[in-house]
């Protein structure tokens, strides 16, 4: 699909006809923050790969200790990859515990 001078002129005269000339530039600065955070969530996404390559390599087994290790000192198990509407789940669920707790500690004051 090839735009030419005419389509691009075409377009932009609809663009003020349908939004206004003053909503125009509130319509392009709005766009490009979500460009922005687009790019950015992106970027984090392959950054979050990559940490998790370098897990998976760093979480081969070493050798066993002579000495054991007491239970409080064991760390957790790695906590299983969960999808983004299951973190923000968990998230409103940490939530609304931490305004509970506090609306708690609010009330015993």
């Amino acid at each position: 699909m090839n735009l030419g001078a005419p389509e691009i002129i075409l377009i932009l005269v609809a663009l003020v006809l349908l939004f206004g000339a003053k909503k125009l530039p509130d319509l392009a600065r709005g766009v490009g923050r979500s460009l922005r955070i687009f790019k950015a969530e992106t970027s984090k996404m392959s950054h979050d790969d990559d940490d998790d390559k370098t897990f998976v390599v760093q979480a081969q087994p070493q050798a066993p200790q002579q000495q054991a290790v007491p239970a409080q000192q064991i760390p957790a198990a790695p906590a299983p990859v969960l999808s983004a509407e299951e973190q923000a789940r968990q998230l409103e669920e940490q939530a609304a515990r931490l305004r509970a707790s506090a609306g708690q500690a609010d009330k015993k004051v």
